[in-house]
Order: structure tokens, then sequence, then C-alpha cells
């Protein structure tokens, strides 16, 4: 008997502290707001794809490519599973997802556009394409920060 009552207090615990609130996820708002994110994403992942593949064509062309704009236009795309996994956890109400997947599409985009400035590490139509591949991460930082969100996801304390 102790044991169920035990189990249902971590039980509550967990879904108190993990979990948005499921009424306000079901809300046409919180929906729309998760379609655009998943579509962004999908969006994100065709452009950093294209961006990859802009390189090798780069390469393949006998131009130079230095090994940075390998890296990154390697793992960029790379990206684009993680921030599709962290929607699918926020979808389901994932708190900690969902302060993941702000806190990345701020920052991220930030970073790229930043590093890319610095003189000598990229040619400018390689900063251009990168700069346009991060546009998604803005949108979805963007909807995340909208009223139904934020009402299904309040701020812990």
């Amino acid at each position: 008997m102790k044991t169920n009552a035990k189990n249902t207090q971590q039980n509550t615990t967990t879904t108190k502290t993990a979990t948005a609130d499921p009424a306000l996820l079901d809300t046409p708002a919180a929906q729309a707001a998760f379609a655009t994110t998943r579509t962004t994403v999908k969006v994100y992942a065709a452009l950093t794809t294209a961006a990859l593949l802009a390189v090798v064509a780069v390469a393949a062309t006998g131009h130079m490519v230095n090994p940075f704009m390998w890296t990154r236009a390697a793992l960029l795309p790379l990206i684009a599973l993680l921030l599709h996994r962290l929607t699918a956890s926020t979808a389901r109400g994932s708190h900690r997802a969902f302060e993941r997947l702000r806190t990345i599409t701020v920052v991220f985009p930030i970073a790229i556009v930043g590093v890319d400035l610095i003189p000598g590490v990229c040619p400018w139509w390689y900063a251009a394409l990168q700069a346009l591949c991060v546009l998604p991460a803005l949108r979805i930082a963007v909807t995340l920060r909208g009223a139904a969100l934020r009402a299904a996801f309040p701020k812990k304390r």
C-alpha cells in the first residue's frame, strides 16, 4: 500500500515538472504553432542540405573549399535532426525540450553569423548562404515565444 502511494506521488511530481498543461497544448493556437515549427524545421533541413550540396559543387569544380566550410556544411543538416527531435518532444508537452528549443533557436543563429563575420574564415557567398540557412531558426524562436506556447509552458519557479 505504501509503495502505491509513493509511486503515485512520484508520478504526480514528474508530471508537474516535466510536461505542459495538456489542455493548453490542444488549443488551435498551440497546434498551429507546432505545425509552423515542424514546417520550419523541414525548411531549415532543406536549406542546410542545399548548402552542403553547394559546397560539394564548388569543390567539384576545382574551387577552394576549406575544412571549416566542409565541417560546418556537414554539421548544420545534422542540427535539423536535433531540432526535429526537440520539436516532437515539445509537442508532446516536454517543458525541458521547449526550453532547450527556445535557447538553441536564439543562440544558434547568432553564433553562426558571428563566426561567419570573422574576416578570412569563409568567402562572402558562403557566409550569405549560412545566414539564409539560419533564418528558419529565427522563425522558430519567434513562434516559440508566441502567446499560445507561453501559456502552455509557463516559466518554472
